[in-house]
């Protein structure tokens, strides 16, 4: 297998599910959580990230074809409900939702949704790896999809257990600040992807 092609897939993945900008939404997505906790949704995040790159790695978009799903049309969902996280961050609802309630009850987990899906295996990670197995034919294009996807999973969740430093050099009003700043970029994304959807099905231009 060629390097100049392993190299090119991973610059493709890497860009795409963009490890450096995952890490702050780790931090405002598990504020206040103890390391354990963190270190627990960081690594269930990151293992159905992988499971769910892996099917399509291996099926495709014959996954989405069963059931009738379309690529843009699982874009415009992945925009809808990155947008409802971006509300989240932006007006402390999550907060207002947990009022009253026990410390330990406090943070819901964030593992599946929306770290694993859409943010770590969003539309962009899904056809990324779908593109990649399918450059080359047979085991060939699987494995290297596989394999550049193992390496940017291990940098994502070396910077998921470097969180802790980053919340305590922010401390608390620098997270909310960043947490604000986040939502705006996620809601900013959320309408990207939806766009890029409506745009494949010719609604937007």
């Amino acid at each position: 297998m060629e390097m100049s092609f392993l190299i090119t897939a991973f610059v493709t993945l890497f860009v795409v599910i963009d490890p450096l900008g995952l890490a702050p939404l780790f931090v405002a997505l598990t504020q206040g959580m103890k390391p354990e906790q963190r270190r627990a949704i960081g690594l269930r995040a990151c293992g159905v990230a992988i499971m769910v790159l892996a099917v399509f790695t291996l099926f495709g978009e014959a996954v989405l074809g069963f059931v009738g799903i379309s690529m843009p049309a699982f874009r415009v969902a992945g925009g809808i409900l990155l947008f409802l996280t971006a509300l989240d961050m932006l007006f402390e609802r999550r907060t207002q939702r947990r009022k009253g309630q026990a410390d330990e009850e406090e943070h819901r987990d964030p593992s599946v949704f929306p770290l694993a899906i859409p943010l770590i295996a969003g539309p962009g990670a899904i056809a990324s790896v779908i593109l990649i197995s399918g450059q080359r034919p047979g085991i060939e294009g699987v494995m290297a999809a596989f394999g550049v996807t193992i390496a940017v999973m291990a940098l994502v969740m070396t910077l998921f257990m470097a969180s802790g430093l980053m919340e305590r050099a922010l401390g608390r009003t620098g997270i909310n600040v960043v947490t604000r700043l986040l939502g705006m970029l996620l809601a900013a994304l959320s309408v990207q992807f939806v766009l890029d959807g409506l745009r494949a099905f010719g609604f937007a231009s």
